[in-house]
């Protein structure tokens, strides 16, 4: 954890939340919108954590050797070092929630969505340069030797792991839908935003689960 940067407002409460954030560009797109969420729980009596992951924004350690399993084992490393009480997993970042603890995806998406994203962003980028690049092609390449996509620079374990992940079965972790905050989604913004009203509900919804 050490080598992590953390967002966190601890008061050494009794309701401790870890964050998992958004990943890639919609991480970007998303963590002003999170930072808010986490200053509403803060007057709401609730501790939140939001880590950078191995190897993205602040984190010392090289992304292209990261895969899957090593985000996993790194968030449930967090949630032991922070003593979550409960987890928060948002878009992607719902994938690498820990089973054992409670909590909620908010807008949840599968590995091979945020895998299409960043290949559709590459190939439109390619485009205007006049290059000719197909998904199945950037595909079947970076599960071979790993692919630079929107700037990140992933493994081909990361790859070959990532395309089939989705978030794990779990009975104490509750779905957010998009719908109960209102308003379209924060990582569909071509540029970093937030929403207050969007933040009051989802902070609302999590702070009164936590408590009940």
């Amino acid at each position: 954890m050490a080598q992590e940067m953390v967002l966190t407002f601890d008061q050494l409460r009794r309701w401790r939340l870890l964050i998992v954030p958004a990943l890639f560009e919609e991480s970007n797109r998303m963590r002003r919108f999170t930072a808010e969420v986490m200053r509403r729980l803060d007057n709401a009596g609730v501790d939140s954590f939001l880590p950078d992951l191995p190897g993205c924004n602040e984190s010392l350690q090289a992304l292209e050797v990261q895969t899957p399993e090593t985000w996993r084992a790194a968030v449930a490393a967090a949630a032991v070092h922070f003593r979550a009480s409960h987890v928060l997993g948002i878009r992607g970042g719902a994938l690498l929630l820990p089973v054992e603890r409670p909590g909620w995806r908010y807008a949840p998406v599968n590995g091979a969505s945020v895998l299409r994203q960043l290949l559709r962003a590459r190939i439109l980028t390619a485009r205007e340069a006049g290059v000719a690049e197909t998904q199945e092609a950037l595909l079947a390449e970076g599960i071979e030797q790993g692919l630079e996509l929107a700037g990140y620079r992933l493994g081909a374990g990361f790859i070959s792991e990532f395309q089939s992940l989705t978030p794990a079965v779990s009975a104490s972790v509750s779905e957010i839908e998009q719908e109960l905050l209102g308003g379209g989604g924060l990582w569909l913004r071509a540029e970093p935003g937030e929403d207050r009203a969007q933040a009051d509900a989802l902070a609302a919804i999590v702070a009164i689960g936590i408590k009940s």
